[in-house]
């Protein structure tokens, strides 16, 4: 997080091409595999992508633990695949940009900027949560290069 808490960036490389690490986060069917941090699942029937600028983002978060519930209700700003992703949570006004470097041996550099943070995005504990969410992605794209990806 930056000095004054007005973004947060990440940044990872993941044994993938870009084209597949952006379908990743724009298919369902590969979205409930990872979306929500460690310890949610996110059901396929609760995603909604439509996947053009102004079109919608949502996903329903569901806590393995207790069965609660988050919705994540959002809508893309930019969709340039497989370069560049931007959507804004209609909630929070919290806006999210995914760019995607092709790193030319098989990898994808990944790097998300938040911004307009709401106070509960800035703590430690949601951003744990955040990065864990980034972990259950990797481990997807591990499984589709293994074959065990059901997708």
């Amino acid at each position: 997080m930056t000095a004054d808490q007005q973004e947060l960036l990440f940044h990872r490389v993941v044994g993938a091409a870009p084209d597949l690490v952006f379908a990743c986060l724009t298919d369902p069917d590969h979205l409930t595999a990872f979306w929500g941090p460690k310890g949610t699942t996110s059901p396929r029937e609760s995603i909604e992508v439509d996947l053009r600028a102004g079109g919608v983002f949502t996903t329903l978060m569901v806590s393995d633990h207790d069965g609660s519930s988050y919705r994540m209700r959002a809508v893309y700003d930019e969709v340039d695949p497989p370069r560049r992703l931007a959507w804004t949570d209609v909630d929070t006004g919290l806006h999210t940009t995914v760019t995607f470097e092709d790193l030319g041996d098989g990898r994808t550099g990944v790097d998300i900027r938040q911004t307009h943070l709401p106070p509960g995005i800035r703590t430690q504990e949601a951003q744990a949560g955040f990065l864990s969410s980034l972990d259950r992605f990797d481990d997807h794209l591990a499984d589709i290069a293994s074959g065990r990806a059901s997708r």
